[in-house]
């Protein structure tokens, strides 16, 4: 569907579903052709932003908190580690995780790399359609209310075996 076909659809007749895909892939597009000067793509991207966030974070953390499966965590880190932009230590606590940690260089990628998502960003909040802070706390809300109900039907999954 074009760009003109879709803005004469009726915003009540497309599934909110199809409307946050349609944002994320947009985002990721647009990220990953910006990210081609530093090697990394968006999941890449957020993976240092996760790693950053938290100091003495694992891979096990990583995967949970970005909702990523451990497998494919495992391959972007080492991907990231053979560009030098993190680095792996076995976690003395417990020897069968790996502590990840941002190398001076990840970090400078990460700092270079934010100013792309704040571009983006602007561009998409310019001309006020809704207040980018109101609207993250929506989103942040739903989020929450998304992962509550997965919770609960896990549990109630848990409980019929």
């Amino acid at each position: 569907m074009s760009c003109e076909e879709f803005r004469e659809t009726e915003a009540r007749d497309i599934p909110i579903g199809k409307l946050i895909s349609i944002i994320s892939k947009g985002q990721t597009i647009f990220i990953n052709h910006k990210l081609n000067e530093f090697g990394i793509n968006s999941t890449q991207l957020f993976l240092l932003y996760e790693i950053d966030y938290q100091d003495d974070i694992n891979q096990e953390q990583i995967a949970s908190r970005c909702t990523i499966n451990k497998g494919a965590v495992a391959r972007s880190i080492k991907k990231l580690e053979e560009k030098n932009l993190v680095k792996r230590e076995i976690d003395s606590d417990n020897r069968r995780q790996n502590k990840v940690f941002l190398t001076p260089q990840g970090k400078d990628v990460l700092n270079r790399s934010s100013s792309i998502l704040e571009n983006w960003e602007k561009e998409v909040f310019d001309g006020e359609i809704i207040n980018k802070e109101e609207f993250q706390i929506i989103l942040k809300d739903i989020a929450i209310r998304i992962m509550e109900i997965n919770e609960r039907e896990a549990e109630n999954e848990q409980k019929e075996e």
